[in-house]
């Protein structure tokens, strides 16, 4: 994220979204299907359906920003809630789950070292 920006919440949107979406998308999503602002001081998250990518939206000063996290093996865990939409983090939490830790199970990811990409 960008030095300086303030996250208070971190929601992770509990369904898998199409990947195709982009800032626009995502942020009526967050606004009209989640009801919440996406002004906020919130970092909204995203993953898709094998749960091997991830999206992050969130505020910053004049305009939205979008980041997105791949993996190249394993998947991130994801919170199983039937009742809700979202789950709510820390940034802490969120932080463990970028590195790998299932938050619900507490195992990490394996690191992997590669030497080239082809």
């Amino acid at each position: 994220m960008h030095p300086g920006c303030t996250i208070d919440q971190v929601y992770l949107y509990r369904e898998p979204i199409d990947f195709r979406k982009a800032i626009d998308g995502l942020s009526a999503l967050v606004e009209l299907e989640l009801g919440l602002s996406p002004f906020a001081s919130a970092l909204y998250v995203f993953t898709n359906r094998h749960r091997n990518k991830i999206k992050a939206l969130y505020w910053h000063r004049n305009g939205f920003c979008l980041w997105q996290k791949s993996l190249e093996r394993d998947k991130f865990a994801w919170p199983k809630d039937a009742n809700e939409a979202t789950r709510t983090v820390s940034l802490q939490e969120f932080g463990w789950l970028l590195e790998g830790f299932d938050l619900w199970k507490n195992i990490p990811h394996k690191t992997l070292r590669f030497g080239s990409v082809s």
